[in-house]
C-alpha cells in the first residue's frame, strides 16, 4: 500500500471501507482464475503402466484399452470434453456473478454517500436498476430459506381439534387446505406457501387464532440466496424480455 494510499485512508473512513471491499474482491477474482485455469483439466481416463494402457472402471479396476468396446471409449471421451467446456463456462458465470454484484455494490455504496444514508433495498434487499432509456433492466432478488419450529406442531394439534368438532359442518374445502399445508414432500418438507394459506383463512375460533399464533412462531428464516436477473425491451413500453444465463433455459 502506497503511502498516499494509506493517509487517505486515515483521513476517511470511507476510503477504508471501500480499500477493504476492493482487496476482497480481487482475492475473490483470483479464487475464481485459478478455477479458470483448471477448467479444462479433465484427464483422459486412461491410464499407463509400462508399455500397455488401461481404463479404470466404476469400480476402479484397470481395464486393458484393448479390452474397452471402442463405443465406450468414444462416450468416455465425448463426456470429458462436454465436462472440460461446462467446468470453464461455470467459472465464467461465477466471475460474471462476482463482477455484476461488485458493481451493483459500488453503484449502492455511491448512491449511499451521495445522499449521507445507508444502502438501498428493502428488508430482503429487492432492488431494481435500469438504463436511462428504460430498455435494459437488472433486478436483484433475495429469496428467504423458511424453517418451521416445534411450535407447528401445537399448531396443527389445535386446528385438528377444530376439524374434529367440525366434522359434522360442510367445512370440506377447509379440511383439504388444511391437509395439504401439513403434507410433506419426499424429502420431509413442508410446503411454506401452503402453511402460510392458513394464515389467511378468518376463522373465529380461539383455538384457530392460537394455531395461527403458533405458525407465526414457528417461521424460522435459516437462510437466503441472492438471484440476479437480466432483461431488455425494445421500446420503453415494450414488455420485458429476459436475457437468459441459465442454461437449463437457454
Amino acid at each position: 500500500m502506497s503511502e498516499a494510499l494509506q493517509r487517505l485512508i486515515e483521513h476517511d473512513p470511507r476510503e477504508r471501507v471501500r480499500f477493504e471491499a476492493e482487496v476482497a474482491r480481487r482475492e475473490a477474482e483470483a479464487a475464481i482464475s485459478r478455477r479458470l485455469e483448471g477448467a479444462m483439466d479433465v484427464q483422459d481416463g486412461r491410464v499407463e503402466i509400462g508399455s500397455r494402457v488401461y481404463m479404470p472402471d466404476t469400480r476402479g479396476a484397470l481395464v486393458p484399452l484393448e479390452a474397452v468396446k471402442p463405443q465406450h471409449q468414444l462416450e468416455d471421451e465425448t463426456v470429458r470434453k462436454i465436462i472440460g467446456f461446462a467446468r470453464e463456462l461455470s467459472a465464467q458465470i461465477a466471475r460474471f456473478r462476482e463482477h455484476t454484484m461488485g458493481d451493483l455494490s459500488d453503484f449502492d455504496a455511491l448512491l449511499a454517500q451521495h445522499y449521507g444514508g445507508r444502502a438501498r433495498g428493502g428488508v430482503k434487499g429487492n432492488r431494481t436498476y435500469q438504463s436511462y432509456d428504460g430498455r435494459l433492466k437488472v433486478q436483484v432478488q433475495v429469496a428467504e430459506s423458511i424453517a418451521f419450529g416445534p411450535e407447528l406442531q401445537i399448531a396443527k394439534g389445535l386446528i385438528d381439534e377444530c376439524l374434529t368438532e367440525w366434522s359434522g359442518e360442510s367445512r370440506p374445502e377447509i379440511a383439504a387446505v388444511v391437509t395439504r399445508a401439513f403434507d410433506v414432500d419426499k424429502e420431509g418438507r413442508i410446503d411454506a406457501a401452503a402453511i402460510y394459506s392458513l394464515l389467511r383463512l378468518d376463522i373465529e375460533d380461539p383455538r384457530w387464532t392460537r394455531a395461527q399464533a403458533a405458525i407465526r412462531e414457528a417461521m424460522r428464516v435459516v437462510g437466503s440466496k441472492e438471484y440476479v436477473r437480466f432483461y431488455e425491451r425494445d421500446t420503453p413500453e415494450g414488455a420485458w424480455r429476459a436475457i437468459t444465463v441459465d442454461l437449463a433455459k437457454t
